[in-house]
């Protein structure tokens, strides 16, 4: 277990100092004082690891966010401050930053893209089932534009063209109405 633990921050520690090119078996085992085999031992491949080490450092992302989002005053409040926290973690964050720069083997732009956003926001939309039980029924509608709209966000956004106040007054004109 500790050999895993050590494997996966190695792998964040060199996604976010190289992005996801420079990812090998080999330079995993190297930062984590591990081998070859006990990398593979313990993922597999390549792809896994870094899938592991994504999903592992975005499952801490999710906790901050919804930490911010248990004061919002209704369902479009809570969408809205979603995607504006979500795009300030991808941007503020070393190993979120590089799906930014990644210029080849990007997670953000291959086909399953979409679908992985969906499962990620309906785990940060399942709060907003607790804290507004009318809405239990369209939390998948809410994860699905969500999903689009963060990916949207975080890719084409320009922050220094739109900061986060302008961003939130933009969702609360056109996404809460449509939410409420």
């Amino acid at each position: 277990m500790r050999s895993r633990k050590k494997i996966l921050d190695a792998t964040l520690d060199l996604i976010g100092r190289n992005g996801f090119e420079g990812i090998t078996i080999a330079s995993v085992a190297q930062a984590a004082g591990v081998t070859r085999q006990t990398v593979y031992a313990n993922f597999g491949s390549r792809e896994e690891v870094v899938s592991q080490a994504m999903v592992s450092r975005l499952t801490e992302v999710a906790a901050e966010i919804q930490r911010e989002l248990t004061s919002a005053a209704d369902p479009g409040d809570y969408v809205v401050e979603l995607v504006v926290a979500g795009r300030r973690a991808v941007r503020t964050d070393p190993v979120l930053t590089a799906l930014l720069r990644s210029e080849t083997n990007n997670p953000l732009f291959d086909e399953d893209a979409v679908t992985r956003a969906k499962v990620v926001t309906g785990v940060l939309l399942q709060p907003l089932g607790e804290l507004f039980p009318d809405v239990v029924d369209r939390i998948d509608d809410f994860a699905a534009i969500a999903a689009h709209l963060g990916l949207s966000v975080v890719c084409f956004d320009d922050a220094a063209l739109r900061d986060d106040d302008d961003l939130r007054a933009f969702l609360f004109r056109w996404l809460a109405p449509g939410i409420a």
